[in-house]
């Protein structure tokens, strides 16, 4: 083999292993609460959510090395997910069930889990997202084709994924994400309604809104092909993440979300934005999972 086929295959070696080790990214400690209400109008509440923590654990059987040699470090990820049905009279509620039962499964079948990240690769992580949305579709296919009175159910997927200092945020429908730091308030996702495609195209955002939350991208049974929008988000100590059903975004301003979240203690800050959104009529279900990042 010459000088030139080593040098190439040092160099191929290497960026294999730059890839393949992450860097220790710890130092962040997770809090996460919910909460979730039926508001003051609707009959039932067609609003489930979602939180999960996954491990990897490293744990030494036998060994003749000595203890203080041994620094074996677990690694934990967060998941959490809302989903809003779509129409009471459509199935709505199971709908909503049944799109996070799926992906709890899809994600227990996967043949691997991203737990460590030392390189944000888009590509990749549009194909995972891809691959649960598939796979999800599937299960509201095979539904419906078991009870054609299902046919017409749909329901929105707002769930983030949390690798901190990561956070990959995928979003169909109009359930939201918010992120907020140093005292502001940023909406990561964009709603997936027809007001909110007018507004895009230059509609005037108060002519927009008479056409309300119709939604223009649901996880339903009638599409074959729905894709999600997928945010990388890099996250820093104190920052608060915010995943809500449209039943707290619709009733209460920005303004006044960004107010409450300003508040010390994050189960306080939970329940005053449920307890907002029913002071501010409760029209719709108000489901609320929201996220604090602290520095160990």
């Amino acid at each position: 083999m010459t000088d030139v086929d080593d040098e190439t295959k040092e160099q191929r070696g290497a960026s294999f292993a730059d890839n393949f080790f992450a860097k220790d990214e710890s130092g962040f400690n997770v809090e996460i609460v919910a909460a979730t209400h039926v508001g003051k109008v609707r009959q039932r509440n067609e609003d489930h959510f979602a939180v999960i923590r996954r491990t990897r654990r490293c744990e030494l059987l036998l060994s003749n090395l000595q203890e203080e040699a041994v620094n074996l470090v677990d690694g934990h990820a967060y998941g959490l997910m809302v989903a809003d049905g779509v129409g009471g009279a459509r199935h709505g509620d199971f709908a909503s069930h049944l799109v996070l039962e799926s992906t709890l499964h899809a994600a227990d079948q996967a043949s691997s889990w991203v737990m460590k990240i030392k390189d944000f690769d888009a590509q990749e992580m549009r194909q995972r997202v891809d691959a649960y949305v598939t796979r999800i579709q599937d299960e509201f296919h095979r539904h419906a084709k078991i009870d054609p009175n299902k046919s017409q159910m749909g329901t929105t997927l707002t769930g983030a994924y949390l690798l901190p200092p990561h956070a990959i945020i995928s979003h169909i429908g109009d359930s939201r994400a918010y992120i907020q730091r140093h005292g502001k308030l940023k909406q990561v996702t964009r709603d997936h309604t027809l007001a909110q495609s007018l507004v895009d195209r230059g509609t005037a955002p108060q002519d927009a809104k008479a056409f309300g939350n119709v939604l223009v991208n649901s996880i339903d049974a009638v599409r074959d092909h729905i894709e999600a929008d997928v945010v990388h988000l890099e996250i820093e100590a104190r920052d608060r993440l915010l995943l809500c059903s449209d039943g707290l975004s619709d009733m209460v301003p920005e303004e006044q979300i960004c107010n409450i979240l300003k508040s010390d203690g994050l189960k306080e800050c939970c329940d005053a934005l449920v307890e907002a959104a029913l002071e501010n009529g409760g029209r719709d279900n108000i489901t609320v999972v929201l996220c604090e990042i602290t520095a160990e």
